[in-house]
């Protein structure tokens, strides 16, 4: 599945993922958490060993708790960006995993593609549901595009977008 996007100033495709992709999954994972593992201390031989050890527990979580989820590599100038991961259900839209590599957040890529499933979701009659870390970033963003919390999980949020939030549109 290849798609351009005319409304933002980057172009960028989706590819399906595939074995090959996984060094570049752990580097994405690895870049989503910087931030974080920078402020404990760690030499590099510690932030490796637990940032591998995190990102086995989440792919086996993802094949386990979302399987046949769809899996897609976001693609820039033919270079492997970020990953998408959207399962389809009879009741909702799962947002499983949206990311970009540092250098390609806040350009409107990842509001894009939300908006994307948010206008799916909307012909079918469905809510768009995530989960996120509590002091995640990413919580803004999905609050300008019309998510609402729905339940507190103590360290995440449940949020929802049900086509009837107010927020962010999908034709921005």
């Amino acid at each position: 599945m290849t798609r351009f996007e005319p409304n933002t100033r980057i172009k960028f495709a989706l590819r399906p993922a595939g074995i090959d992709d996984e060094a570049f999954l752990f580097d994405l994972y690895c870049s989503t958490r910087e931030e974080e593992i920078s402020a404990w201390g760690w030499d590099e031989s510690q932030k490796q060993a637990f940032l591998s050890l995190q990102f086995r527990g989440q792919q086996q979580h993802y094949l386990m708790a979302y399987e046949g989820a769809d899996h897609h590599i976001i693609m820039i100038d033919n270079q492997a960006a970020g990953r998408l991961m959207a399962l389809r259900m009879e009741t909702e839209i799962r947002l499983v995993d949206i990311s970009l590599l540092s250098g390609h957040r806040g350009k409107g890529i990842g509001a894009r593609l939300i908006r994307d499933l948010q206008r799916e979701a909307s012909e079918a009659g469905k809510p768009v549901r995530l989960h996120v870390e509590r002091f995640n970033r990413a919580a803004r963003l999905y609050e300008r595009l019309g998510f609402r919390v729905i339940e507190d999980r103590g360290t995440h949020f449940f949020m929802e977008w049900n086509g009837q939030n107010t927020g962010g549109t999908y034709d921005d």
